[in-house]
């Protein structure tokens, strides 16, 4: 092993040297507060330094200031008062679900009323609202309704700081004795137009349900004992729009535009088009961050293909978060964001070198050995953080993520065809097509839910979890550093 080697592949990713510092300093801003003209002039300072002395150390101090300036900037102060019992204008945001009890839905206080002058007040904080059984919320509806905004109460620690990063000031309850007036609904967005189309098509039970959370991140329909099943099972990820779903999208846009480059510059169109159709399907699921950081990375290739460049898929994994955390730092203690990143830079990292040493001359083997191979990178290095955030490992999630995949594939190709074209005429088939998937995946979960030992509970505790994930990068850092093998051909 040499460390030149290490230091030749990380050169090829600068991106990847970038995030780490940026990263560190929105987690250190996390514990500290600093003057914002301090921030600026160190940032300018150590800018500066870089530039004259070119030095690693004064870059490296740079994009931690710039980290750590980025997180004070975002976090904005909260506009509507805890604990104060008046009237609110709310605009319900998403798509409700309905929870048996209760129904949650995400919302946005739009104004409230301070009750000592009578006055009202521009707010637009975020929150979650949640509705008794005998109250009807609709989504993209505003309603005026009397109550108090309460922080995040009960739970771990951890989901009260999870839905802090994700901008939600607290909670409103809501009942028919509470809610004053039900206003126009604005005009719905091309998320919800999504989600009624795949509303259209009649498919029962948990089948339709699981068919529109894959297709159209509506999870409405997700019963606390379905989401329970497939979380023991280690199929939970398929039921959230994710890099995989955006993934499948991606490889069927560019399957159907196929024939453009036979045209005069078609290639440049097929490139546009295709990078289009991938970020109108994340609009349409309602821009979840796994699927953003999807949809950067699949037009960094699509962009790759069409300059001809060479396409680093863990610098563009790096640019792609690094954009991200930019846009919004909170998204770094996301779970969603994290799992992401974490599978996706396993795959690339351990799973795709893992597929070329397994490769053989059978083509329909090579196909299950890769499924296999990056199914198990994905699932191990996930199963870390999910036993330290859930409290399960889904031991049989191994096994049966290839087969689940397979299926899953074919959900979101229908369910994204249908979106397409929903013409009515075509509406049997694609019904009969997504309910038999969705039903065969649900069974599968349930399935590797009930065998003895498919999963286990056990809470994995911070220091160790990190721990564990050190291990891997030591262990990825010891692998780049070893000497490629060199390849010696004999003359004919």
């Amino acid at each position: 092993m040499k460390p030149g080697f290490l230091l030749a592949r990380l050169d090829r990713m600068p991106m990847v040297k970038a995030v780490a510092p940026f990263a560190a300093g929105i987690l250190i801003a996390d514990c500290f507060t600093l003057p914002l003209w301090f921030l600026a002039g160190a940032f300018l300072l150590c800018g500066t330094l870089a530039l004259l002395l070119r030095s690693p150390l004064c870059t490296l101090a740079m994009l931690l200031t710039a980290g750590f300036a980025a997180s004070q900037l975002r976090d904005t102060t909260r506009a509507v008062p805890y604990g104060v019992h008046t009237t609110y204008e709310l605009a319900v945001e998403g798509i409700p679900a309905d929870l048996g009890r209760y129904t949650a839905a995400e919302a946005t206080a739009v104004a409230w009323r301070d009750p000592s002058k009578g006055t009202w007040h521009a707010a637009g904080d975020r929150i979650m609202l949640y509705a008794d059984s005998l109250t009807a919320l609709f989504p993209g509806e505003r309603i005026r309704c009397r109550g108090s905004v309460r922080p995040f109460r009960g739970g771990a620690e951890s989901y009260r700081r999870l839905m802090a990063r994700r901008g939600f000031a607290g909670t409103l309850h809501l009942s028919e004795r509470t809610l004053l007036e039900r206003l126009p609904e604005r005009n719905t967005g091309l998320h919800l137009q999504a989600a009624q189309r795949i509303g259209r098509l009649r498919i029962p039970g948990d089948a339709g349900a699981i068919c529109r959370a894959m297709t159209a991140g509506d999870r409405s329909g997700i019963t606390p004992e379905l989401r329970t099943t497939w979380s023991r099972s280690g199929l939970s990820h398929l039921l959230a729009v994710s890099g995989l779903h955006t993934g499948i999208v991606f490889a069927l846009v560019n399957l159907v535009l196929w024939w453009l480059p036979l045209l005069r510059r078609g290639h440049l169109v097929r490139n546009l088009l295709a990078a289009a159709c991938i970020w109108l399907y994340v609009a349409a699921a309602g821009f979840p961050p796994s699927a953003v950081r999807a949809a950067v990375m699949c037009t960094m290739l699509q962009f790759a293909l069409a300059s001809a460049s060479e396409y680093v898929a863990l610098n563009a994994l790096a640019a792609a978060g690094f954009g991200m955390l930019l846009w919004n730092p909170a998204w770094l203690g996301d779970i969603s964001f994290q799992l992401s990143f974490i599978a996706v830079a396993a795959i690339v990292a351990w799973g795709v070198p893992l597929c070329r040493r397994l490769h053989t001359r059978w083509r329909a083997l090579n196909l299950l050995t890769d499924a296999l191979a990056v199914s198990l990178a994905a699932s191990l290095a996930t199963a870390p953080l999910v036993s330290h955030t859930f409290g399960i490992v889904p031991v049989a999630g191994l096994l049966v993520n290839p087969a689940a995949i397979l299926l899953g594939s074919v959900v979101v190709l229908g369910g994204a065809l249908w979106m397409l074209l929903p013409a009515a005429w075509l509406a049997p088939g694609f019904e009969c097509v997504l309910s038999g998937a969705a039903g065969l995946l649900d069974t599968l979960a349930r399935t590797a839910a009930s065998l003895p030992g498919g999963y286990a509970e056990y809470t994995l505790g911070g220091g160790a979890t990190a721990a564990v994930y050190l291990v891997f990068l030591l262990a990825t850092a010891a692998a780049w550093s070893a000497e490629p093998k060199k390849s010696v051909h004999l003359p004919a």
